[in-house]
């Protein structure tokens, strides 16, 4: 294995890779906002799979909590599976894809146009079908990805769209926010908490948690611990998990948890107290410096801020990967772009 790995090496691009998307992307944001602001659409379907998929969840409660608009992620099978005509007049669809050419991918965001949506297209390959066939398409500009493991490109879908509803919304707090990012990321090979690097390595399981805007941050750190970790971690809402997954604790039981910044923050840190009190060991991200907590730095918006958790999280993740043994570059099983049908 090389002295250093592609995924590390993509971690901390990611500063720079922001930098170039709101530099680029300035003005078509703005001019597709005013188009949005006129349309005036009653829902917002996204289409994605994998940590894309993450990226729209996080999207998906910036619309709901910035434009009071319904967001919901549609299951690409309808279009390309089993073909089934949608009801999106006057609707916009929200394609996110590092690639944009998986098959289903490209097949749903046609199934949306047809069905009467406005499509716009999120995509890091704008030579690709899904650049190519969107109304709208707002380029990611990370730049190549080599590593199988997406970690620059997330970030930069997770900017890509939280610029598009600043801009919608006309939220300059969270519009300002999101030019410091660069800045926020800046700094490569930051050092991992070596307390955070036994905690991971030493696990076979765990429950990763978010809340919010950090839902879809939990969901992408546990698909990042199968992929370059092969640690088994499932994520949950933090509203959800005391229903039933529960029932799995016992003393000692990991869990990792991604602090939301925002009026979510009091009903979660209540749920983790209730998980350490049946035995759970917690370990936490969070803007505060606290036991078990993994400090980052806060942002000018609390909707920022998981972007900054989601890039410390992935040197961790790497770090274990390494430390386990493992290639983070090369899981197997897993290529780059995945071909669904």
């Amino acid at each position: 294995m090389p002295s250093k790995t592609l995924m590390a090496a993509e971690i901390d691009e990611a500063s720079e890779a922001v930098a170039r998307q709101l530099a680029a992307n300035r003005n078509a944001i703005a001019t597709l906002a005013a188009k949005l602001r006129a349309r005036d659409p009653a829902v917002v379907v996204t289409i994605a799979r994998g940590s894309s998929d993450h990226a729209a969840l996080y999207l998906k409660y910036l619309i709901e909590i910035g434009l009071g608009l319904p967001c919901a992620s549609v299951g690409p099978s309808i279009g390309s599976v089993y073909r089934r005509p949608f009801r999106l007049e006057g609707a916009v669809a929200i394609t996110i894809s590092q690639s944009g050419r998986s098959p289903d991918i490209v097949a749903m965001q046609q199934a949306a146009k047809e069905a009467g949506a406005l499509t716009i297209a999120l995509v890091n390959d704008t030579t690709s079908p899904v650049a190519n066939d969107a109304d709208e398409c707002l380029p990611l500009h990370a730049g190549p990805e080599r590593a199988v493991a997406a970690t620059k490109s997330m970030i930069a879908s997770l900017v890509a769209g939280a610029s598009l509803v600043a801009a919608w919304s006309e939220d300059a707090a969270l519009a300002s926010a999101l030019e410091a990012v660069p800045a926020l990321l800046a700094g490569p090979d930051a050092v991992v908490p070596a307390e955070a690097l036994a905690f991971i390595v030493a696990q076979r399981q765990a429950l990763v948690l978010g809340r919010g805007a950090t839902f879809g941050i939990a969901a992408e750190a546990a698909l990042k611990l199968k992929e370059t970790c092969a640690l088994h971690a499932e994520a949950f809402s933090a509203a959800e998990v005391l229903h039933g997954p529960a029932a799995l604790i016992e003393p000692g039981f990991p869990v990792l948890a991604f602090m939301p910044q925002d009026a979510a923050r009091e009903a979660m840190e209540a749920t983790l107290h209730r998980l350490a009190e049946l035995g759970a060991r917690c370990l936490t991200y969070d803007t505060k410096a606290a036991p078990g907590v993994i400090e980052v730095a806060a942002a000018a918006h609390p909707l920022v801020t998981p972007i900054a958790m989601i890039h410390a999280f992935y040197r961790l993740a790497e770090a274990a990967a390494r430390a386990r043994g493992r290639d983070p570059d090369r899981p197997p099983h897993l290529s780059k772009v995945t071909r669904t049908t």
